[in-house]
């Protein structure tokens, strides 16, 4: 599949979407587009839709978080030494904020042909974590969005039925979060064992201690 042929295809489907091409420098070399949130249903319409891409089919839908990095570069600049001008090394960083991200793979059950792997971001990790859900275009999408919303915490507006599919109810954060910080007592867990019932007795028993 041609990804830049479709890259240009969705652009003159979708006037103003957003769209980037992410680059995978393995060995499989499966790059993937990058979706504006704002056309993202529109996009995925025209994927399923379109007669010689027919990407009827959603095999798998994942999250991924990606914690805030820092990259040094080294840089010559022109500096005044004792009152002479020189060229000095200098180390610049670049702090890259954190983001999560929506993967989805893409097939074609009529057509033969696959993957075209798609990435929705939010807008930030914290409190700006909505996206579309595109479970309305392929139903497959519908278990695992919750999984992504249950586990990473993103917000999929327009699922039929957003709800914890793994943890319990009662359960406070998302535990695939890269800072996810585990705690001294799993208090709401309906049936603790082992390690965890071990775990919830001493810290009631430090707690009794207080």
């Amino acid at each position: 599949m041609n990804l830049e042929k479709i890259k240009s295809d969705i652009e003159a489907a979708v006037p103003g979407c957003r769209l980037q091409i992410i680059l995978n420098g393995s060995p499989s070399g499966q790059h993937s587009l990058l979706l504006g949130r704002e056309h993202a249903v529109e996009i995925a319409r025209f994927l399923r839709d379109d007669p010689e891409l027919r990407l009827d089919y959603c095999s798998n839908v994942t999250g991924v978080d990606w914690l805030d990095s820092e990259t040094s570069e080294k840089v010559k600049v022109k500096k005044l030494v004792d009152g002479v001008e020189q060229e000095v090394e200098e180390v610049r960083k670049t702090r890259t904020p954190g983001y999560l991200e929506a993967v989805y793979h893409l097939y074609s059950m009529e057509k033969k042909h696959g993957p075209l792997v798609l990435r929705l971001r939010p807008e930030n990790r914290t409190d700006h974590v909505t996206l579309p859900s595109l479970t309305p275009v392929w139903r497959s999408a519908e278990f695992q969005e919750r999984e992504i919303f249950d586990l990473y915490g993103i917000i999929f507006e327009g699922h039929p039925d957003l709800r914890r599919i793994l943890m319990w109810d009662e359960f406070e954060d998302h535990p695939m979060r890269k800072d996810y910080v585990e705690p001294n007592d799993y208090e709401y867990e309906p049936t603790p064992h082992d390690a965890v019932l071990e775990k919830s007795k001493q810290a009631r028993a430090i707690e009794g201690q207080r």
